[in-house]
C-alpha cells in the first residue's frame, strides 16, 4: 500500500509507516485507512505482530492534523472503525503491536503509542500532550495517562503541555526500551519476530483479559477467567495450543505454536 500509510509483510509480521510529509500528522481520512489497516491485521490469521513506525528521523506524530482543524475539520471526525489512529478503540484487537518511536510523538501521536503494547524508542523521541494551546483536549490520554504513571505525573503532562524526553518517558513505565536511532527498527524486528514465535492463543487471552477486566473487582476478573467467559480464554484453554505446550515441556523441546 502507497499514499499516507505504507504497509509490508515480512512473514508474520506487518509493518505499518505513517509518511504524510511533512510532520506525519493525521486527518480523518488517514486515520480511516488506518483503522482499515489494522482491521486487516486483526483479521489476517497469518499476520502475528505489527510494528507501527513512520517515515523520516524527526517526528513519529504531532497528533491531529491542524490545518485539517483549520479547514473545518471538527474534533469529532469520522476517524474510522479504530478511532484516531486507527488503533485506540479497535474492537477485537488480540495480537501484540510494537511502537517503533522515531522521534516527536505529541498529541494525538503519543495517544497512539499508548495504544500499543510495546514501546521502541529511538535516543532523540521526545513526548507532549500540547492540545492546551490548540483548544482541545487530549481525550484518550485524559483516560489512558493516569491509569499508566503516577497521578500527579499525569496531570502535571495534561496540564502544562511540556515536553518530555525518552530517558524521563521511561523513568515513569511509559515505554519499554530507548536505542539508537539506527538500531530502532533492527531492534524492533527482533522483538517482532521473537513475538510471531510466540503462541498466539496466550497472547490473545493476555490481552482480551487485561481489556476486560480493567473496570472490574479482582475477585469479579477471576470469575470471568475461570469460568470461561471470555472467548480467547475458552478458546485457549480447548486449544491443541494448550496440548502442545504441556507436551513440549514433558519433551523438552521447543513448542510449535499452530493457533488453533
Amino acid at each position: 500500500m502507497s499514499g499516507p500509510i505504507r504497509c509490508e509483510r515480512r512473514g508474520a509480521v506487518l509493518e505499518v509507516t505513517i509518511d504524510r510529509p511533512k510532520a506525519n500528522a493525521i486527518d480523518a481520512a488517514t486515520s480511516r485507512i488506518m483503522g482499515k489497516v489494522f482491521a486487516g491485521f486483526r483479521d489476517d490469521d497469518a499476520l502475528r505482530v505489527a510494528i507501527l513506525t513512520a517515515a523520516g528521523d524527526r517526528f513519529f506524530c504531532p497528533g491531529w492534523d491542524l490545518k485539517a482543524a483549520a479547514a473545518g475539520e471538527p474534533p469529532d471526525a469520522d476517524y474510522g472503525v479504530g478511532g484516531f489512529g486507527g488503533l485506540q478503540q479497535l474492537p477485537g484487537l488480540n495480537k501484540p503491536v510494537i511502537g517503533a518511536i522515531n522521534g516527536l510523538a505529541f498529541g494525538g501521536g503519543f495517544e497512539i503509542a499508548l495504544s500499543c503494547d510495546l514501546l521502541i524508542v529511538a535516543e532523540h523521541a521526545t513526548f507532549a500532550l500540547p492540545e492546551i494551546n490548540s483548544g482541545t483536549v487530549a481525550d484518550a490520554a485524559s483516560i489512558k495517562l493516569p491509569r499508566r504513571i503516577p497521578f500527579h505525573v499525569a496531570m502535571d503532562l495534561l496540564l502544562t503541555g511540556r515536553r518530555i524526553d525518552a530517558q524521563e518517558a521511561k523513568q515513569w513505565g511509559l515505554i519499554n526500551e530507548i536505542v539508537p536511532p539506527e538500531r530502532l527498527m533492527a531492534r524492533s524486528r527482533e522483538l517482532a519476530q521473537q513475538l510471531a514465535e510466540g503462541p498466539p492463543l496466550v497472547f490473545a487471552a493476555i490481552k482480551e483479559i487485561i481489556r476486560d477486566t480493567a473496570h472490574l473487582s479482582i475477585e469479579e476478573a477471576f470469575d470471568k477467567v475461570t469460568r470461561r467467559r471470555l472467548p480467547t480464554v475458552d478458546r485457549l484453554y480447548s486449544s491443541e495450543d494448550q496440548k502442545e505446550g504441556a507436551r513440549a515441556f514433558a519433551e523438552k523441546r521447543k513448542p510449535v505454536w499452530q493457533g488453533r
